[in-house]
């Protein structure tokens, strides 16, 4: 293993698990990632075309593909501290007419399910017929040991965020809004320092909204394009402050529970029942 030192703030070219296995134990404050979705590069639909990476290949059996998100995701785990949290985005996908669900990894894995976050992404990439439009992915905030209680300003804002996809940034098949990442840093870090990891990091839009959160970030992507990517809008991270700005706007609580308890607007409520 290598001194923490040595990754922070980098976005480092290679093997996920390689670069993982170097990192040391519970140095690592908080990750979030959305991994190659195994879509075997030949489901597309209407509206969106099918997925394919530069540098890597998204076409594994699955019984594979999911032992090596499990292989992952414990390694995630060790790096991570106590009380640390990792947000997973996935989907329900289907395959010969089987639903295949995220949550059947995630129960293997050594991580605690904290919750599930439903993303309504606000769009269906395929409008066919034979289900109803699928509008939702599927985001898990996992736990190692018992995470710090969310403020009332993130909490409020529930388990269903409607955030549409990206809309720049077409380098990349599948890039989170920098919306997303910022939600999370913001809710579980607030400004408190930290390290945030991406280990499936593309074009760098956690990485991106960590830097202008003032928290540290790693990046780990096999993509060499990618890696360049994500160099080049960290240079110009300021430009995407705007957004990450606006997101920061929505976690806001004229009263909270304790407040209204206190001037007696909880009890008036129950009383007018």
């Amino acid at each position: 293993m290598k001194p923490i030192e040595e990754f922070i703030n980098k976005v480092i070219c290679g093997d996920v698990l390689e670069v993982l296995s170097q990192i040391p134990n519970s140095c690592i404050d908080l990750g979030i990632t959305s991994p190659p979705y195994n879509k075997k590069e030949k489901h597309g639909g209407w509206l969106v075309p099918k997925v394919v990476y530069t540098g890597a290949k998204d076409k594994r059996e699955e019984e594979d593909y999911q032992s090596w998100q499990v292989e992952v995701l414990d390694e995630l785990y060790r790096i991570t501290k106590e009380g640390g949290s990792f947000f997973y985005n996935h989907k329900v996908r289907y395959e010969n007419r089987k639903m295949i669900h995220p949550i059947s990894w995630l129960v293997k894995t050594k991580w605690t399910i904290w919750q599930e976050i439903i993303w309504h992404r606000k769009i269906a990439g395929n409008i066919r017929g034979w289900r109803f439009w699928q509008v939702e992915e599927r985001i898990y905030w996992l736990v190692k040991g018992k995470p710090e209680e969310l403020k009332p300003r993130h909490a409020k804002l529930t388990s269903v965020w409607e955030i549409r996809p990206e809309q720049s940034h077409k380098d990349h098949p599948a890039v989170f809004p920098i919306e997303l990442p910022t939600r999370i840093i913001y809710s579980v870090l607030e400004d408190k320092p930290g390290t945030v990891i991406d280990p499936f990091c593309g074009t760098g839009t956690t990485l991106v909204a960590s830097k202008l959160l003032n928290k540290d970030f790693i990046g780990i992507d096999i993509s060499q394009e990618y890696v360049q990517y994500a160099i080049k809008r960290l240079e110009n991270a300021e430009s995407e402050k705007p957004r990450v700005i606006s997101e920061i706007n929505k976690h806001i609580v004229e009263l909270t529970f304790e407040k209204r308890k206190k001037m007696g607007l909880w009890d008036k409520r129950i009383k007018n029942k």
